[in-house]
């Protein structure tokens, strides 16, 4: 009987222990799990772009200058093309050009601008023309003498041709043609040949077409040498027949 007793105790205690631990492991499996964080969006790109200079003249250059973040490209137009996220490239631009980089990545992309204004340089002011007394000077040659001689020689034909040309194209240029002397000889002899010389000089070019009314004649002999050595090289610089502008209708060349 007692035997009995104490089996019935141990069977009540081991289903109620069985019966405590199924009602733990029901209550534990009930609880749901924690649901993971969200993640973080990809992150926006930015991008700056900055000029050294926003207004040149045509051939004058300019330093572009970015810098980026986040972006996984980055693209600078017109002419520069990919670049690094930040770096600096040089432009020329001849027309007025806004100058754009865009930073492209996971977060999206972005834009930046600089505008450069180009202007044209004023044409330079033209330069004037050569004045008649220049073209005078360059284009009007004195003619020779031999010693105690007023004929027109070979080498003074050519230059009187010369001038004779010269004036033929300007005729608002009117002419004085002095005769000179080398230092031999009186004052008295040398005035006359002098005048002599200038004559000469002066009836070539009229007979090469040069009005007579435009031309004075004047002798200074020996009175104003051009060389005073006294040798015969320093003689034949004297011995001439020289041209100075008298008058002219007009002091700048406008053309022939």
């Amino acid at each position: 009987m007692r035997t009995r007793q104490l089996g019935s105790v141990m069977l009540y205690g081991l289903l109620s222990f069985v019966v405590v631990s199924a009602g733990c492991r029901h209550q534990v499996a009930a609880k749901p799990p924690a649901p993971a964080p969200p993640a973080d969006p990809p992150a926006q790109p930015t991008v700056a772009l900055d000029a050294s200079r926003t207004e040149v003249t045509r051939g004058q250059s300019v330093s572009l200058r970015w810098s980026s973040t986040n972006a996984t490209s980055v693209r600078v137009t017109p002419e520069v093309g990919s670049v690094a996220a930040e770096g600096a490239a040089t432009v020329a631009p001849t027309e007025s050009t806004t100058y754009t980089a865009m930073a492209t990545g996971p977060g999206g992309s972005a834009t930046a601008s600089a505008h450069i204004a180009v202007s044209v340089a004023a044409a330079a002011a033209a330069s004037p023309g050569p004045t008649l007394e220049e073209m005078f000077t360059k284009e009007v040659q004195d003619a020779f003498f031999d010693y105690d001689k007023a004929e027109i020689r070979t080498d003074a034909r050519s230059a009187l041709s010369k001038t004779a040309e010269f004036l033929r194209s300007y005729p608002q240029i009117s002419i004085m043609i002095e005769g000179h002397c080398d230092e031999r000889g009186s004052t008295e002899y040398n005035l006359p040949l002098g005048d002599r010389r200038s004559g000469s000089a002066k009836d070539f070019l009229v007979a090469q077409g040069v009005a007579s009314d435009r031309i004075q004649t004047l002798s200074y002999g020996k009175e104003r040498l051009f060389c005073t050595e006294s040798n015969e090289s320093c003689w034949q610089q004297n011995r001439r027949a020289h041209f100075r502008m008298a008058g002219t209708n007009s002091t700048q060349l406008s053309g022939r």
